[in-house]
């Protein structure tokens, strides 16, 4: 059991697709393996860089796999640059968003004014994330703001995100023309950066060396879990190979074929 080699673990930071399912299959029963997990007495954090979906419908998803799991212990991109601009930006700030519905009400929810594409003259940050409705109005929108002064916040530089058809294109692509229109770099809140782990490792009250960041993608995940500090497992049931996992530098601490493998040995 993972214990076994890291008897100092008390708590797990879990991605969600490529390691807990695929689209909408489980990977493994995942019912066995939370119970597995809670045995073991290790607290759980899940934390994605998908900035399209809320707390709730993943907690929703997962009980339609049998895992009762509470909704303020799963963590999004979005979520975290709600409250890395709570903790940065004047309470009310005007924020104008390039992304979905659930990035927005998300900001909303936490006390932004929301700038709409038509009312764009002003704003204190940009946030851009995931957006399946990107035109070039929102583009310029963006660009113009932030060359008059806003800050300009991406949820995630992910390049590409699975779907049954394929890879499709990811919020970095967005985040990549904002950037290029605008002639500025943006503060990344998602994996690999740290502000996710750091929130993480709040909501689990415990310190980075006894904790696990677990993932299928190395340069977010696993990257993302070393940059905060933490140990590091690779699983290979999404995007990472073996052969990739073995000769990522730093070597991940542990790399098993699934989930299941990983907590149980």
């Amino acid at each position: 059991m993972i214990l076994d080699r890291f008897p100092q673990l008390k708590g797990l930071i879990l991605d969600m697709d490529g390691v807990l399912w695929h689209d909408n299959e489980p990977i493994g029963d995942l019912a066995k393996i939370f119970a597995d997990i809670t045995e073991l007495g290790l607290k759980v954090v899940l934390a994605t860089n998908n900035a399209t979906k809320l707390p709730e419908d993943y907690a929703l998803k997962l009980s339609k796999f049998h895992v009762d799991f509470p909704r303020e212990h799963i963590l999004s991109s979005s979520e975290t640059t709600a409250i890395y601009l709570a903790n940065t930006l004047q309470p009310g700030s005007r924020v104008y968003v390039v992304g979905s519905s659930s990035l927005s009400a998300v900001l909303k929810k936490s006390g932004f004014e929301l700038a709409n594409v038509e009312e764009f003259k002003h704003a204190d940050a940009v946030v851009v994330g995931l957006d399946t409705h990107i035109t070039h109005e929102k583009i310029a929108n963006a660009a113009l703001l932030i060359r008059a002064g806003a800050r300009f916040v991406a949820t995630n530089t992910d390049a590409t995100y699975p779907t049954p058809q394929g890879l499709y294109p990811g919020a970095g692509v967005m985040v990549a023309a904002v950037q290029t229109a605008s002639g500025q770099v943006p503060e990344v809140i998602g994996k690999p950066f740290t502000a996710m782990y750091k929130e993480a490792l709040l909501r689990l009250g415990t310190i980075n060396s006894e904790t696990m960041g677990v993932g299928d993608r190395l340069e977010t995940d696993i990257a993302g879990a070393q940059n905060a500090g933490c140990l590091a497992g690779a699983v290979l049931t999404g995007v990472c190979t073996e052969l990739e996992a073995q000769t990522w530098a730093p070597t991940p601490d542990l790399i098993a074929r699934d989930l299941d493998t990983l907590i149980n040995g």
